[in-house]
């Protein structure tokens, strides 16, 4: 039996290496992902944008990838560098079953980043009609505000968003 370490890999390889889990998690590879976070993978790995796994898999609609990624402790209240979390850009996306996903998962309905804005946000910025229900029935704040002072109505209204504005434009009326 031999006393000596494996070989550290150069920083070039590590990089390389990175780079091809963070295309794991973009292609949804649930599989790939798995054997890789039983061997060891570090589960909030980062891209040099703060991106996670979870936020890569999740914004490229991959809900396999995101349940194994949860299940083994991904954390869904990371932002990335931009100040983005994995709920926000599935509303942006569009995707409501990834929403529901998070949500099944711990994600606080109204969770924000350092910007302060929210998954109902996004989707009334958005126009995404059916999200802004759903994230409401599950107790969304539509008067919540960002670091700026917006509310979601505020933020369809400058987008143009004309039904997510209507519906919010009930709510507070």
């Amino acid at each position: 039996m031999s006393d000596q370490q494996p070989a550290t890999p150069s920083a070039e390889a590590a990089a390389a290496f990175a780079e091809e889990v963070f295309e794991l998690a973009r292609r949804g590879d649930a599989q790939r992902l798995e054997q890789l976070l039983v061997r060891g993978l570090p589960v909030d790995l980062r891209t040099h944008k703060g991106d996670t796994l979870l936020m890569l898999a999740s914004y490229h609609g991959h809900h396999e990838a995101v349940r194994v990624l949860l299940a083994h402790g991904a954390d869904p209240l990371v932002a990335n560098d931009n100040g983005q979390l994995p709920i926000a850009g599935a509303a942006f996306k569009g995707d409501l079953a990834m929403i529901r996903l998070l949500l099944e998962h711990g994600v606080p309905v109204d969770a924000a980043a350092a910007d302060g804005r929210t998954a109902l946000m996004l989707a009334a910025m958005f126009n995404r009609l059916e999200i802004l229900e759903h994230l409401l029935a599950q107790g969304a704040d539509p008067a919540h505000r960002d670091a700026a002072g917006t509310t979601a109505l505020i933020a369809a209204r400058t987008m143009g968003a004309v039904d997510t504005a209507a519906r919010l434009e009930a709510l507070s009326g």
